[in-house]
């Protein structure tokens, strides 16, 4: 038997068939691939990507579901702040009017109330409660001294409830107030209202004369509050914006 050429050694034969084997299987996958061969390395990241931008998504969706929240919160505690100052400000408005509408009705009452000086062109002469031979008692009355004929002037609004002779008070004429107080003018000389008729504050009702028990012309003026026992008339003037 003719000898043979010298074979390869075992593990020779063995890598060579391995060799052959992974070129084989590698040909098959490159035919079955497509040629750039990176769509498991794509898959892979697109994988990847997905579940991060599911995990981004949820996060976001979650800080806008929060500023929502404090936005509807926000918004509700402004509408709340507003509906409280306007009601704070119709509060104050209703307060300012009804401020307002009491000032206004004070102010006709301190006009209504106001009196006028019973004459003009006088001196004051003898004033309420001093004494004097000329007096059974104390003085009664404030005498505004001047002319014969000077105007007399209701102080304030009422009605005549007497007009004529009185002894020593001559021609006297009395006006009561609507409050009840009397209103007393002396020593006329003549007297131009009658008894029942509605007088106006600052009316002419006579004229300053020397009858009754004078010592000259006066006009002696006496105030008497309910109709009683009298009080100073300088006083009640003063109160009521005329000061002599």
């Amino acid at each position: 038997m003719a000898p043979l050429g010298k074979l390869p050694a075992l593990p020779t034969l063995v890598g060579a068939a391995a060799l052959l084997t992974a070129a084989g299987g590698a040909l098959g996958m490159s035919q079955a691939l497509p040629q750039d061969g990176n769509i498991s390395l794509s898959a892979g990241a697109a994988a990847l990507n997905g579940t991060d931008v599911n995990i981004d998504l949820s996060a976001r969706d979650q800080a806008i579901s929060r500023d929502s929240e404090r936005q509807a919160v926000q918004h509700a505690a402004e509408a709340h702040l507003k509906a409280a100052a306007e009601a704070q400000s119709q509060q104050r408005s209703a307060a300012l009017a009804s401020l307002a509408k009491d000032a206004q009705q004070r102010a006709d009452e301190i006009a209504a109330n106001l009196w006028a000086l019973p004459t003009v062109g006088y001196h004051l002469t003898a004033r309420f409660g001093e004494s004097s031979g000329l007096w059974a008692h104390t003085h009664t009355g404030l005498d505004f001294a001047g002319p014969v004929g000077a105007p007399i002037l209701a102080v304030a609004s009422g009605t005549i409830t007497q007009a004529g002779y009185d002894g020593a008070y001559g021609y006297k004429t009395v006006e009561t107030l609507d409050d009840g107080t009397e209103i007393w003018y002396c020593h006329q000389s003549s007297i131009d209202v009658s008894v029942g008729e509605r007088i106006s504050e600052g009316e002419h009702i006579g004229e300053l004369g020397n009858t009754g028990n004078t010592t000259g012309p006066h006009l002696h003026l006496e105030v008497r509050p309910g109709g009683g026992d009298p009080v100073d008339p300088y006083t009640m003037l003063v109160e009521h914006g005329a000061t002599p």
